[in-house]
């Protein structure tokens, strides 16, 4: 683990903490990704009902919500599905879903933003259309996160389903260094819960 380093405000902590996750993850994010990420990050600090969200529901509620409100749940059912599967990647095993499902309903929901009507004059089209592109490398960098505290956050059956179903470079890092091959599938690093799985 690095050094903690202070930082003078939350925003720069937070900033640093991001930097220093793109330069181990080797995903570099561009200024309005990595801007909307540390923002993201200092909205949820501190907030303790993020995992009590069932953001399947809150989707199908936004679609029918009025223009801003739809606005609104589809962000935050974006951003709660970029935490889970960047930061809590144990919600998809205790929800019985996948991580690539976090990861589609995330891209989905950012991308129903992106498609509102009202946003195209806004200039908020282009960045809810780039983070549903990018959000498999904002996953990433916040699974990196995870690394530099030295938690691991992925199982190798879980590094590999959510490498071979979004081609997350952090997966793919995860299955090589807990002793699997994702060009054969093979996994010396198993244990016997992740061979019932």
């Amino acid at each position: 683990m690095t050094d903690l380093i202070l930082n003078p405000t939350s925003t720069a902590q937070w900033l640093a903490l991001v930097s220093e996750s793109e330069t181990v993850t080797g995903c570099h994010l561009d200024e309005d990704s990595e801007s909307y990420l540390v923002f993201l990050l200092m909205r949820h600090t501190g907030k303790d009902q993020l995992t009590s969200q069932i953001v399947g529901r809150d989707f199908l509620r936004g679609l029918n919500l009025p223009s801003h409100s739809r606005q609104q749940q589809l962000q935050d059912v974006g951003d709660h599905c970029l935490l889970f599967s960047g930061l809590f990647p144990q919600q998809a095993e205790r929800r019985r879903v996948s991580l690539s499902y976090f990861v589609d309903l995330g891209r989905t929901a950012y991308l129903e933003i992106a498609e509102g009507c009202q946003l195209a004059r806004s200039g908020l089209k282009d960045m809810f259309t780039h983070l549903s592109h990018d959000f498999v490398a904002l996953m990433d960098v916040l699974q990196g996160i995870r690394t530099i505290g030295g938690q691991s956050c992925l199982r190798p059956i879980e590094a590999y389903d959510l490498w071979n179903d979004t081609g997350s470079k952090q997966a793919y890092e995860a299955l090589t260094r807990l002793g699997g091959n994702a060009t054969t599938g093979v996994y010396t690093g198993l244990t016997t819960r992740d061979r019932i799985h």
